[in-house]
């Protein structure tokens, strides 16, 4: 069953969030500037003054230059630092704030289809709904060894990597993608545009903490009608 759980993340930390996308996609290019504060706030359905605070993160992060006088002006800086920062699927035209359903959360045998990873022999199945805004574009499964501690479905409709941070104080230092195609599998169902068996994007994870084995690793299904993978090089 899928479990609806409110962003972990305060507003003003999901609109920086949002934004620090929109500069990373292109979609907010260096130097142009902001609508006014008031009807950017009116936009995004929020309130000025949460809108400020949400400014003022991409301000500490080096992505938002504030003239006095004048206005909000966008800066390229590093986004290495934000919460989303290993997310790689943005929507066809860019961007887009992540958020998840949780469909299920259950502690297991690691089956033998899995490849090796971690050191116990059970771990914790995460299966989600992932969307960009509102679009459905993927399901998710993630296996997280159970050394790493105890997972519940609460919290875990946002950033994984965040929770694994404030509720089991691990920290992800490194991941390894590999992308491909693979059939949609037989677990999906509705609201997920694409049936059991459609081919479709595939991207296996590998993800590090402070071992020389993965502590995690995961498989997700993205619909290309809907998103791409991205990664962008300095």
């Amino acid at each position: 069953m899928t479990e609806h759980y409110p962003s972990a993340l305060p507003k003003f930390i999901q609109i920086s969030e949002f934004l620090v996308r929109e500069i990373a996609s292109g979609r907010l290019i260096d130097g142009s500037r902001l609508a006014p504060e008031r009807d950017m706030a009116a936009s995004l359905g929020v309130s000025v003054g949460t809108l400020r605070k949400a400014l003022k993160e991409l301000e500490k992060k080096g992505l938002l230059e504030r003239v006095h006088g004048s206005g909000n002006y966008v800066r390229q800086g590093d986004i290495d630092d934000s919460v989303y920062a290993m997310f790689r699927l943005e929507l066809i035209q860019g961007g887009g704030l992540p958020r998840a359903d949780v469909l299920e959360v259950v502690s297991l045998k690691k089956p033998d289809d899995l490849p090796p990873f971690g050191h116990a022999d059970r771990g914790a199945r995460i299966r989600r709904l992932r969307y960009l805004n509102d679009t459905i574009i993927a399901l998710e499964e993630i296996w997280l060894d159970a050394r790493a501690g105890e997972v519940t479905a609460a919290g875990l409709s946002d950033s994984l990597y965040h929770h694994y941070r404030t509720k089991l104080g691990l920290w992800i230092a490194r991941a390894e993608d590999y992308v491909g195609i693979a059939e949609v599998p037989d677990w999906a169902a509705d609201p997920f545009p694409l049936a059991p068996g459609t081919i479709t994007g595939f991207v296996e994870r590998w993800s590090w903490a402070d071992d020389p084995s993965p502590i995690e690793y995961s498989r997700t299904w993205f619909d290309t009608n809907r998103c791409r993978y991205v990664q962008r090089l300095k």
